[in-house]
């Protein structure tokens, strides 16, 4: 069999709740819908990060955040650093091996030279490289007042390290056609290709064309605009997959869809003022949401496609990560997985057979926080539900099977399972940090606190 087309989505602050498949009901995506229903669907997938940057360096190169150089918000001023030259890519690793590789979307890794997507792989990059953008204008205001490089809003649209101006298109719908543009190239010629379609949606200013809003009428406006954006970007996948299936590519295509972290509640995602918390997003009765350890925070939506190899109709319940899908695609395409650092595994016989993945650890951080989920239990260590808030519990212990929204901190009748898992996740957070300290050096301007996203 050849080798294996490869598309990945992401979207930007999408709750685990917020798809028809996973449970919402006061809208639908049929388009990602009908990618479930002809593939696998996860009920435990998570994100590497619960905010945007390290989830986008641990889905691009198969490792833990603090093992990529990528461990908090970076922001947007052009003289941002970003994810290191040393670490390679899936678009690396991909290009080495023969494929093409384009991506359209939002990058937020870096907007230095070295930092951006050509010098990480990609022959062909359109979008964004800040945290966020106007949707019509494409400009990143939210670096601004404050001293230094990031003083004043910066116009950010870019391709192949160009930049262009785009003024009133809508964002969501320029990475849909600029994404079925790279399709038809590569298409074009007889090696293989990888796409990553980054989407900025839902991720604030909420901004959606009038079309989208008038489907959700009924709903209150949080929601509206919320489900609004979300639909676009279901739209949009649909046209992408839908080229795919016009230029004879789908059967041997592998797609994954996922998002980089739960919903957001900054009051910035308003915008008339409001400085209560935004609750437009949602985490389907998850614990918690974006910059939180808990559940709400870091477990996802997430399918994946790839008709000649997976069979229909699955839903998988084994916990897995955005940092398996590097290992996955190298196991698929017939790379040498061995030849990279990676701490993701290859999911690809559980995917294509349905075979038990291993158990083993998976770990987070995020400031004070840390947290491990080894099989159905989890420790959250210093949790916090709201960001600038003090921790809930020094140890906060689930058991997910029987309770998946964290309700119950089981910390104090199971001792020697919350001890042991604190070993593990201080043993494993001490590695990162000794990491970071030697390898990894970013200025503290570069990087944001919470509230940069």
């Amino acid at each position: 069999m050849s080798q294996p087309n490869v598309i990945i989505f992401f979207t930007d602050d999408q709750g685990y709740g917020d798809l028809s498949c996973m449970g919402a009901t006061d809208f639908r995506t049929p388009n990602l819908d009908r990618m479930a229903n002809d593939g696998v669907r996860f009920t435990d997938w998570y994100s590497n990060s619960p905010v945007c940057s390290p989830s986008r360096a641990a889905l691009l190169t198969g490792r833990y955040p603090g093992n990529a150089g990528v461990r908090s918000i970076l922001r947007g001023h052009r003289q941002t650093t970003g994810l290191p030259s040393s670490v390679p890519t899936l678009a690396t690793m991909l290009r080495d091996a023969g494929y093409q590789t384009a991506m359209a979307g939002k990058w937020h890794l870096g907007l230095t030279e070295d930092s951006r997507p050509q010098s990480h792989g990609f022959d062909r990059s359109f979008g964004f490289f800040a945290g966020c953008i106007d949707y019509y204008s494409h400009i990143f205001y939210y670096g601004a007042n404050r001293p230094g490089p990031g003083l004043n809003p910066t116009h950010d649209l870019w391709e192949d390290n160009e930049e262009i101006w785009r003024n009133g298109e809508y964002f969501t719908e320029l990475v849909a056609d600029k994404a079925m543009e790279y399709l038809r190239e590569m298409s074009a010629t007889d090696k293989p290709f990888f796409l990553y379609v980054p989407f900025n949606a839902p991720h604030y200013p909420m901004h959606a064309p009038q079309e989208y809003m008038d489907r959700f009428a009924e709903l209150p406006w949080d929601r509206q605009a919320m489900a609004a954006m979300i639909s676009a970007v279901d739209d949009a996948i649909g046209k992408i997959m839908n080229e795919v299936e016009r230029l004879g590519a789908a059967a041997n295509t592998l797609s994954f869809f996922t998002s980089d972290n739960g919903p957001s509640r900054e009051t910035r995602n308003w915008l008339d003022g409001n400085q209560d918390p935004y609750y437009g997003g949602a985490s389907g009765g998850l614990k918690g949401h974006k910059f939180s350890l808990f559940e709400g925070g870091v477990r996802m939506p997430a399918i994946a496609h790839w008709p000649e190899r997976i069979g229909a109709g699955v839903v998988s319940g084994e916990p897995c990560a955005s940092m398996d899908i590097v290992p996955t695609v190298l196991d698929a395409v017939g790379v040498d997985a061995s030849r990279y650092e990676l701490n993701g595994v290859s999911l690809l016989d559980h995917l294509t057979s349905d075979t038990q993945l291993e158990d083993r650890p998976i770990f987070w951080e995020l400031g004070s926080q840390t947290a491990v989920r080894r099989g159905k239990w989890k420790l959250v260590l210093y949790g916090q539900l709201v960001e600038h808030e003090d921790p809930i519990a020094e140890d906060h212990l689930s058991n997910l099977d029987d309770d998946p929204s964290e309700s119950v901190n089981l910390a104090g009748q199971e001792p020697a399972i919350t001890s042991e898992l604190k070993r593990l996740a201080d043993n494993w957070r001490a590695g990162i940090e000794d990491r970071w300290a030697q390898e990894f050096t970013t200025p503290e301007s570069e990087q944001a606190g919470y509230r940069m996203a």
